[in-house]
């Protein structure tokens, strides 16, 4: 059973998660799940700047104030802090001191190149220590100096090496995307199959969610082995998702794989048109637009969206036979 962990590791109750989660899987009916933990990057604050700041001097940031008021309604940013090192103390957390407001970028980056040279258990040692720095230990994360030696602790002695290499970048990058298109938003969040469970939740909760999750109970989606769709199918839908959500140059990035493998697919191609039109590059937009309709006549959605970006470059009489040709083929685009 694969287990995501969707998680910031600047996120405190992505740590207490992680405890919470390693006494789930203690329970006796996840004896023989098999269970296997991928840590996944999500981003608590995308704000955060490439150099770290003191702490207290970002809590006084009336930007840093309001988005830490959100995350914990009705407390002040110093009352949910108490809370949480107490939550924190209570599962062996303790002494619990954050004395940085860093980037995590470099870190997610860690994480996923132990896992690509060492497999799950590396990556959640290395979870374990870049956390521990954070939280307990009051280091700065954003430093490689600080995620070398925290490498170094979990047994991954070339990371340091293989972070200067800008190695995990662009795949960090993209899992923030997918994060994105499959509504993960909340740190932690713990996903199997279809399932997600939002929050730190009690460890008995967790081994509710992971026991059922792994009989398959209801939708076939567990570690019984329903049909899983296709992989295209899969980001072909993330990028549907980002366009719903007016990201248009993060659904291109998670479609370039598709351009590159299936170049000749008219969703795939219809996808492109799309984040082309809603990230206002018109030029691109209608020559794929124009290649489309010449290899789909037949296909109203697509001379639509030709009249649409047409009517956009100020070419109205072409767009105006576009559209009646739309409106004949699907009259609701009348």
């Amino acid at each position: 059973m694969r287990i995501e962990i969707w998680a910031d590791v600047v996120c405190g109750w992505a740590y207490i998660g992680k405890r919470r989660l390693e006494q789930a899987l203690a329970d006796p009916r996840l004896a023989g799940a098999g269970a296997e933990v991928d840590w996944l990057p999500f981003r608590i604050d995308p704000t955060t700047p490439d150099a770290a700041v003191p702490a207290e001097a970002a809590w006084r940031d009336p930007l840093v104030d309001a988005a830490l008021r959100r995350c914990a309604p009705g407390l002040s940013p110093q009352e949910n802090r108490q809370r949480i090192s107490r939550i924190a103390a209570d599962e062996g957390l303790a002494p619990w001191r954050v004395a940085w407001r860093a980037s995590s970028h470099d870190a997610h980056r860690l994480l996923r190149l132990a896992r690509a040279h060492g497999g799950p258990a590396l990556q959640h040692e290395v979870a374990e220590q870049v956390m521990r720095a954070h939280f307990r230990d009051g280091e700065d994360i954003s430093d490689r100096r600080c995620l070398a030696a925290a490498a170094a602790r979990a047994g991954f002695p070339g990371g340091r090496e293989l972070l200067d290499t800008g190695a995990g970048d662009r795949e960090v990058r993209e899992l923030l995307l997918i994060g994105k298109a499959r509504g993960i938003a909340t740190s932690p969040t713990i996903v199997v199959g279809d399932r997600a469970l939002a929050g730190a939740q009690p460890p008995g909760v967790i081994a509710d969610f992971l026991a059922a999750a792994a009989s398959g109970d209801g939708d076939g989606s567990g570690g019984g082995g329903g049909r899983r769709e296709p992989a295209e199918v899969r980001r072909l839908r993330w990028v549907e998702s980002l366009l719903r959500q007016r990201d248009p140059l993060g659904a291109l990035t998670l479609l370039r794989p598709l351009l590159d493998a299936h170049p000749g697919d008219l969703n795939v191609r219809r996808a492109e048109a799309r984040c082309y039109f809603h990230s206002a590059q018109l030029a691109r937009a209608h020559d794929a637009l124009v290649r489309l309709v010449a290899d789909a006549p037949d296909d109203s959605y697509a001379r639509l969206m030709l009249g649409r970006t047409l009517q956009r470059l100020g070419r109205d009489d072409e767009a105006a036979a576009q559209l009646r040709l739309a409106a004949a083929m699907t009259p609701e685009y009348a």
